[in-house]
């Protein structure tokens, strides 16, 4: 018997879910983002209608009714081929479950499936390893080449910003539905 203070370790359950938002997450995508001391914080306006206008193509994590981490992207209207993902986020506390990867490979796979994507691309300032790691892990699982280039140098920004290089993987091989 157990000491009254003590109890048996249960296996833990995977109670996340993974969907397109709802634009009620827009707040809880923001206040995510905001916690992440990581991201250029956009208003909170800005993930509304990410939330509401580009569904689709973006992606919450829930745990119980708490957004815990969000992937935002759209499709380039020139390349609609094309997905660019804009941000993605995970509170401090669900880190290092493999959350974002999980969200980038939720929207890809389950995606549109009429019109697949065929390549991903992203921008990631050279400081930031832990986005390099996610897209390069990504583009590992997918079999997919993943080519960095120049986008916008720091002088480009009319702030103080780092360059951003656009990481593109591609072409994604389809997956085999069944």
């Amino acid at each position: 018997m157990l000491p009254f203070n003590e109890v048996p370790h249960a296996p833990v359950r995977d109670t996340t879910t993974i969907r397109p938002p709802a634009a009620s997450h827009g707040a809880d995508m923001w206040r995510v983002a905001r916690d992440s001391d990581e991201l250029d914080l956009n208003s909170s306006y800005k993930y509304m209608l990410f939330a509401r206008d580009f569904a689709r193509t973006c992606r919450v994590a829930v745990v119980g009714d708490r957004v815990v981490a969000f992937v935002l992207g759209y499709r380039r209207p020139e390349a609609p081929e094309r997905l660019f993902v804009w941000q993605i986020a995970v509170d401090e506390d669900h880190r290092g479950a493999g959350l974002a990867g999980r969200l980038l490979d939720d929207l890809v796979t389950v995606g549109d499936t009429e019109s697949p994507v065929v390549f991903v691309e992203t921008t990631i300032t050279d400081d930031n390893t832990a986005s390099q790691r996610l897209f390069a892990a990504f583009a590992e699982r997918r079999s997919a080449p993943n080519e960095v280039s120049d986008l916008f140098d720091g002088p480009d920004f009319p702030d103080r910003h780092d360059a951003e290089r656009l990481h593109r993987i591609g072409p994604i091989p389809s997956p085999v539905r069944g």
